[in-house]
């Protein structure tokens, strides 16, 4: 079935296209098993085609980008894995507006802002990952959000249609939005404000020596590990003043620079880094009688290794 789809999608799309196609070097953790099959669309089409032929040979399809924000299972993950990252690439701005394609890395996205000196996103300078996955978890930094200046969201829907959301039609809370599980973030238009050119430079300054100075910039993270439980109490303070700083569990570490980002110090697996989440969990939990939930998504992985996460 999945090498008839192979043949099926090389035959109609400009795709690459491989089979077991080992998922350590598409994350930024670099950890992560085969994917069954994994899929690279050059343009919109092929995604929208790809996605069709997919569920017509009865197949999973999951979307990542640039493999931020993800663990992957050493088993790897069954069904297709379609990349966005080399096919939605395109970003237009038009005075005060700005359209962008969930392809494009947020930092591109920045700084192609601050060229035309518009105000808005330099916060987010530095989280790592696509437009597409910091919408669809609302990604934000030093005070920022990705949804805040959002206007519209192009996506293709369950049926593998595209339909164009305003934001009035998404609920958008913290690392979190109302988007379904099913459906493929194609583009969005944000509304910017013009400022001087200073003051955006600034905040952007701001913002990329914080980052500096407070993350692990040197080792392989996947970003903050949990989502802070409340605005008193953040859960890199919380896995500190466990005592887990430094914790390692195989080759996965928690940062002696931030508690909330688990690194990979080079030969980490992925049971090692799902262990240390646990462990980091089940500590806070006993510690404090608070529950920590996850900001990294879990791919790949059966039901009970997950269970108490």
């Amino acid at each position: 079935m999945i090498e008839s789809l192979k043949q099926k999608i090389i035959g109609v799309t400009n795709a690459t296209v491989s089979v077991n196609e080992i998922m350590q070097k598409h994350t930024t953790y670099g950890i992560g098993g085969p994917a069954e099959l994994f899929v690279l669309p050059s343009n919109k089409q092929d995604l929208i085609d790809i996605v069709r032929l997919s569920k017509e040979h009865k197949q999973t399809v999951t979307i990542i980008g640039s493999g931020s924000n993800l663990l992957i299972s050493d088993h790897g993950i069954k069904g297709v894995v379609i990349s966005i990252k080399h096919c939605l690439r395109t970003i237009n701005i038009d005075v005060d507006k700005i359209y962008v394609e969930c392809g494009i890395m947020l930092g591109k996205m920045v700084k192609e802002s601050m060229k035309h000196d518009l105000k808005g996103l330099e916060n987010l300078i530095g989280v790592p990952g696509t437009l597409g996955g910091a919408l669809m978890m609302n990604a934000g930094a030093w005070g920022g959000e990705i949804s805040e200046n959002l206007e519209t969201v192009e996506l293709l829907n369950e049926r593998n249609e595209i339909q164009v959301l305003s934001k009035a039609d998404i609920d958008f809370s913290y690392r979190s939005s109302s988007f379904s599980k099913d459906i493929i973030l194609l583009s969005a238009t944000f509304k910017l404000k013009k400022s001087p050119k200073e003051i955006i430079q600034d905040n952007f300054d701001l913002a990329k020596l914080g980052r500096k100075n407070t993350q692990p910039l040197n080792y392989r993270s996947a970003g903050s590990v949990f989502k802070n439980p409340s605005t008193k109490h953040s859960a890199g303070m919380l896995i500190d003043q466990s005592g887990l700083k430094g914790f390692s569990i195989g080759g996965a570490k928690i940062s002696n620079k931030h508690a909330n980002f688990f690194v990979n110090n080079g030969n980490a697996k992925a049971d090692d880094m799902l262990s240390l989440i646990k462990k980091a969990k089940n500590t806070v939990k006993e510690k404090f009688n608070i529950e920590l939930n996850l900001e990294v998504k879990l791919l790949g992985f059966n039901a009970e290794e997950i269970d108490e996460l």
